[in-house]
């Protein structure tokens, strides 16, 4: 185990090649660069996580790869900053789409549309062309449709180090989200009815 001064330099390390990184970086290659163990990464990275809160910035996780973004608590200032339109505003049921994806991923198509008992083309559309959802895989039935899956971009909006943070939602279980905007906004992931255009990163 490393001491505290050790621990303490590859944490330097590591947040200055997150800062820098345009994508992702996998926690192999943080090792690799600091000439570390990859257990020594996961627990530096965890701490930078947690001394990170209430910071201007975030450390996201989505399985073996991280990455930092901006804390959604200061997205309108970087919305601002970025010119992005603040009027801009996922309807009803791209929310609802995003919700099921966000705690149903991996899911297909065919799946996703069972749940909400509707076509899903215009929601998945624009929750790519957000940067929230992306094509993770394909399934093993037949067809071979895609998987869909959350993003880093939606791990920095909602303010979540990893896809497994989501309160959990066990309607989803037993029962459709609902159609309507005002409900769906409810059943969203906390912040979504905020959502804006922009793609900030995964």
């Amino acid at each position: 185990m490393l001491p505290a001064s050790g621990i303490a330099r590859l944490k330097l390390a590591i947040e200055s090649i997150l800062f820098v990184a345009d994508d992702p970086v996998e926690i192999s290659t943080l090792a690799r660069i600091t000439e570390s163990s990859e257990q020594e990464v996961e627990r530096a990275v965890a701490e930078i996580a947690e001394e990170s809160r209430g910071r201007g910035f975030r450390v996201q996780r989505t399985g073996t790869a991280v990455q930092m973004g901006s804390a959604p608590e200061a997205a309108s200032y970087v919305e601002r900053f970025l010119g992005v339109d603040e009027d801009s505003r996922l309807s009803g049921a791209a929310l609802a789409t995003l919700t099921v994806i966000a705690y149903k991923q991996p899911i297909t198509r065919p799946e996703l549309e069972r749940i909400l008992g509707k076509n899903c083309d215009w929601g998945i559309a624009t929750l790519r062309a957000r940067g929230l959802i992306a094509e993770v895989g394909r399934s093993p039935s037949p067809g071979r449709p895609y998987l869909y899956g959350t993003t880093f971009r939606f791990l920095e909006h909602f303010g979540l180090e990893k896809p497994s943070d989501l309160p959990p939602l066990p309607e989803l279980e037993t029962a459709a989200l609902p159609e309507d905007d005002s409900a769906a906004a409810q059943s969203a992931p906390a912040g979504a009815e905020e959502e804006s255009g922009g793609d900030a990163a995964p």
